[in-house]
């Protein structure tokens, strides 16, 4: 038995605060990611039904597809602004009282989209969405942060990407429970919309049982019995006295380092091409046609020429796909080392966006079925799986919060946009609409093959290297570091 299972299993109450965290946490965001492809026709048909109720106006199929696109994407606005606020909600409250109130929030979205049909408001759905998209916001750092937190240093990496592995149970459940035979019928789809509210609704009754961070207890409270008491709940009761003291000094070197705001790390030199990493990395995290696939699943294998009693099935297996090769890959993969990955993922949109002679060739629709279960396969077992990671592993301390920022934006903002213009491009370009992803994942791919590696550096040695690479005169700038930070590098002279 590997090494970190036997670990694990020595702390059964880091077992329960993985399942307990996750299932109210990122499980929530992937589940609203693909909930809404199942029921699209029933909500179509209820705006419509609407409209013609209140004002006798049957709607056009482009006011459809603009009123179903905005109500797929306000999920992503709410996300956004879930985001910018999480860090200080998060630092306030702490991670599990966080975690505890953010369930509100499920429950009351899941609540209005449950009635929509019985009152007769498609608006109620939009507002439900909008308060799933705050919860998923919030919940993504929180429950990153307190799961992180309350895992032994041997276990964090192979728990961090359990992180991951919810995302993917949540998109698979919400396909699982869409077909016809479960919630994907015109009587039942309220509940299929309404289903988080019991996963919320288990995370309130069970997380209260879980103890708090003991990184919060200590940094934040600055209470040291509290902290050794979570340890021992959380890891055994051994002595742990110098991991302790080790969160001690943490705790001493972060008070000499001073947080850059977005606007300081925007203009900071120094970190330029770190910051330029970011933006491309995110930009195409989203771009790469990864969340199309799940946001209008049906749309995409119907586009591919999949019979229309095969949908629900289809879109089920990408869920599965996804599912699987994330638990499957325990050990995250970092994704700037796996060019091979990234030409994957070209490789698989570029035999997609091809897929129109369907028309001439019976087999072609499964063919494409095929390529979109790779394309899959190779996003799940790489950028999935460490560009979150990301801004954590290239910045230095004062610059990782403006950093989480940026990408947290360019990351809802980015789905809010694909969420709003996808059905245009399908209507008007077909199967073509993934020669747009495929430009965003070749220059991803040419901008990997500029990036040093992160794995077992620290953000001196991989500063160095971005400077190593990208600088003309060869001459290596200096960041500053605090004499006694985390990885115990002495100050060196910076210039701004």
């Amino acid at each position: 038995m590997p090494e970190y299972l036997t670990l694990l299993l020595n702390c059964p109450l880091v077992i329960a605060t993985i399942f307990i965290a996750g299932i109210g946490g990122t499980f929530q965001y992937g589940y609203c990611v693909s909930v809404m492809t199942s029921p699209s026709g029933f909500i179509k048909e209820l705006v419509n039904k609407t409209c013609i109720h209140r004002y006798n106006l049957s709607l056009e199929q482009w006011h459809l597809s603009l009123i179903w696109s905005f109500t797929v994407s306000i999920f992503c606005i709410g996300g956004l602004i879930g985001a910018l606020v999480a860090g200080s909600l998060i630092s306030k409250f702490g991670r599990k009282r966080c975690l505890l109130f953010n369930n509100f929030m499920a429950i009351t979205g899941a609540v209005l989209m449950l009635l929509s049909q019985t009152a007769m408001s498609f608006e109620m759905i939009m507002a439900g969405r909008f308060l799933c998209g705050l919860n998923s916001g919030i919940g993504l750092c929180a429950h990153t942060m307190y799961l992180l937190e309350c895992a032994p240093r041997q276990l964090r990496e192979m728990v961090g990407v359990t992180i991951a592995s919810f995302i993917s149970l949540g998109k698979f459940s919400g396909q699982l429970l869409g077909i016809s035979e479960l919630l994907g019928t015109e009587k039942n789809w309220p509940w299929l919309l309404g289903f988080i509210s019991f996963t919320a609704l288990f995370q309130l009754v069970t997380l209260p049982f879980l103890p708090e961070s003991p990184s919060f207890l200590l940094f934040e409270r600055g209470d040291r019995p509290a902290c050794e008491k979570a340890i021992k709940r959380l890891w055994g009761n051994n002595d742990y006295s110098k991991e302790i003291e080790e969160m001690l000094k943490e705790k001493a070197a972060l008070q000499n380092v001073r947080s850059h705001s977005v606007l300081e790390l925007i203009q900071n030199q120094t970190v330029r091409w770190q910051l330029i990493t970011i933006i491309v990395m995110f930009v195409s995290l989203q771009l790469c046609g990864i969340n199309a696939v799940y946001f209008y699943s049906f749309e995409v294998f119907r586009a591919a020429g999949i019979q229309e009693h095969k949908l629900p099935y289809a879109a089920l297996g990408t869920g599965l796909c996804e599912l699987s090769t994330s638990v499957a890959f325990v050990s995250p993969i970092s994704p700037i080392s796996n060019h091979l990955l990234g030409q994957y993922i070209v490789a698989g949109l570029f035999l997609k966006s091809f897929h129109s002679s369907q028309h001439y060739l019976s087999w072609m629709p499964y063919c494409s079925m095929v390529l979109i279960f790779m394309f899959i396969f190779s996003f799940a077992c790489g950028p999935a799986a460490g560009t979150v990671s990301l801004p954590g592993e290239i910045f230095p301390q004062a610059f990782k919060s403006a950093a989480y920022t940026i990408a947290c934006t360019i990351n809802w903002t980015g789905l809010f946009v694909l969420g709003m213009i996808f059905p245009v491009l399908v209507e008007n370009l077909d199967s073509f609409c993934f020669v747009i992803f495929l430009f965003f994942c070749v220059v991803a791919v040419i901008y990997i093959k500029f990036i040093p590696e992160t794995r077992n550096r620290t953000t001196l040695e991989i500063a160095a290297e971005f400077d190593r690479i990208h600088s003309k005169s060869g001459a290596l700038h200096r960041i500053a570091f605090p004499e006694n930070n985390l990885n115990g590098v002495k100050t060196y002279e910076t210039k701004f």
